[in-house]
């Protein structure tokens, strides 16, 4: 198989989505850490770029943070070559593949909300080359982890409140507020 790597731009600056033609991991790996990413070789290979700062993989792409100071017009075509190398080289994302959890755990309520947020809310995060986790739902207030792009993103605020909050407000009435886990 021909691997072709095309790059979108994020609504986070400091970040690049690097898209192949080929599915690299069912659900997602972030390796927000060049320590975390021991256990990923790929993810491993890419933090020996001195301007690498996160790494986040997710279906068939995986979304690379810059350092500050580094220009994305100087590193993207090395990060492209460097991608479609390792996938053509077929480097491993996770030495030990994690089955996507879908099984929704809670009451009710909770169950509806992590239901949402896996058929809603999900593929529009992941577009952006980021990622969404169900924390918790404690008095109205429903607590998740954004990962990939959306981590330190300018807009994740705006995500969260104007479009996760509301969506959540209105198809789960108990729902009075969303907020994001600091990692």
């Amino acid at each position: 198989m021909n691997i072709n790597v095309y790059t979108e731009s994020t609504p986070n600056p400091a970040t690049m989505k690097f898209i192949v033609n080929k599915l690299l991991i069912n659900g997602s790996a972030d390796y927000a850490t060049k320590e975390s990413a021991e256990k990923s070789p790929f993810a491993k290979e890419l933090y020996k770029f001195s301007f690498v700062n996160g790494v986040f993989f997710a279906s068939n792409f995986v979304t690379i943070t810059k350092t500050e100071g580094s220009e994305w017009s100087d590193v993207e075509p090395i990060m492209k070559e460097f991608v479609k190398g390792a996938v053509e080289s077929e480097l491993k994302i996770q030495l030990e593949e994690a089955a996507e959890e879908t099984n929704f755990e809670g009451s009710e309520t909770e169950v509806k909300i992590q239901q949402i947020l896996h058929d809603y809310v999900r593929p529009a995060v992941e577009q952006d080359g980021g990622a969404i986790s169900y924390r918790s739902f404690n008095e109205g207030v429903v607590t998740v982890e954004l990962r990939g792009s959306c981590s330190g993103c300018p807009s994740s605020t705006v995500t969260l409140k104007a479009g996760i909050e509301n969506l959540l407000k209105r198809m789960v009435p108990e729902v009075t507020e969303v907020v994001s886990e600091a990692l």
